[in-house]
């Protein structure tokens, strides 16, 4: 778990970093570091979308992709799993109780929008998976390096949510590191890419919610992320029924 504990302490150092760089940033330069943190938010998630959904025949030279209706199912059945269960009214209100009781302006959006960008996504699954079988942190360190100066932007444009949001990030890194064994043989392969495809609209959605114009409670997207495991389980059975 090394890999994960590094990354847990990245967050945390970045977001304090970014909170002493708030107190001396005039409004109109904290207002542009808001968009260009939206930009490079959405344009990760855009890439991370596109590598996981598009493939490239260098023999042929052409460019297939696949997933699309499984993308577009898992979306809309995870968020109406998420609405009727209210995910992102329950996450926004126990960071909203933090937040009056501490007086800590921004906590619930840098929380919320913090832990999903630093736990959607394949490096998370990889690296945890890497560090808990093998011993190689080499993947989680370099999302170390990535979660640290985003982790830096955020405190200086959100609020201290986002030191807080290092928290998920070590239980769920540090479950996919203990549960390697298992989970290494399932989450690989087209089903990674399939989930990770989910992932990264959501951290395009997040971006799109720096901007201030329309917000997507994106967290009510999470349940999507269960749809694809679900779906190669319903055809793994289906295989061995002979169907």
């Amino acid at each position: 778990m090394f890999g994960t504990i590094v990354n847990f302490a990245a967050i945390i150092a970045g977001g304090l970093v970014g909170l002493l760089l708030k107190k001396g940033i005039d409004a109109k330069y904290e207002t542009a570091l808001h968009q260009a943190m939206g930009m490079a938010v959405m344009v990760i998630g855009i890439n991370g979308v596109i590598s996981n959904m598009f493939t490239v025949d260098a023999s042929a030279g052409t460019l297939s992709s696949s997933g699309e209706l499984l993308l577009v199912i898992s979306l809309c059945i995870g968020v109406l799993i998420g609405e009727k269960l209210g995910i992102e009214e329950h996450l926004n209100g126990l960071s909203g109780l933090v937040e009056e009781k501490f007086h800590l302006t921004g906590f619930a959006a840098s929380f919320v929008n913090g832990t999903l960008i630093y736990c959607v996504g394949a490096m998370a699954i990889i690296g945890s998976i890497n560090d808990g079988l093998r011993g190689d942190s080499s993947v989680l360190l370099v999302k170390s390096t990535l979660d640290g100066i985003s982790s830096i932007v955020l405190g200086a444009t959100m609020g201290p949510g986002v030191i807080f949001s290092a928290i998920p990030v070590l239980v769920y890194q540090g479950a996919i590191s203990l549960l390697a064994g298992v989970l290494a043989p399932v989450l690989q392969g087209e089903l990674l890419n399939q989930i990770c495809a989910v992932g990264f609209v959501m951290v395009a959605c997040i971006g799109v919610n720096f901007f201030d114009r329309l917000h997507i409670k994106v967290a009510n997207f999470l349940p999507a992320l269960l749809v694809p495991p679900l779906w190669a389980g319903i055809r793994g059975l289906l295989a061995l029924a002979g169907l």
